[in-house]
């Protein structure tokens, strides 16, 4: 094979990786299990501190433990967030 047409076959393999590169899905179902992963530790979180899950608003007499599950789970979802915008294939 010439030297010409190898420089082609090389040129057609990096546009095809490229244009592999550009159609890449977002990380919708890594977010998705992320979220999930979230609301079970949440749950498991209130569950360690005596409360269903759920049941219990913020207010005064907020326990302490229930008030840092909730804090926790807004952080979580917010690293999940930027896992929409990870490119997977």
């Amino acid at each position: 094979m010439h030297a010409t047409g190898l420089r082609y076959r090389y040129i057609i393999i990096f546009v095809l990786v490229a244009l592999k590169l550009l159609l890449t899905e977002a990380g919708l179902l890594t977010y998705g299990i992320c979220q999930a992963g979230c609301a079970a530790a949440w749950v498991s979180c209130n569950t360690a501190c005596g409360v269903v899950a759920g049941t219990v608003t913020a207010g005064a007499a907020t326990p302490a433990c229930v008030l840092a599950c909730n804090g926790a789970q807004g952080a979580c979802y917010a690293a999940c967030a930027a896992m929409v915008l990870t490119p997977t294939p």
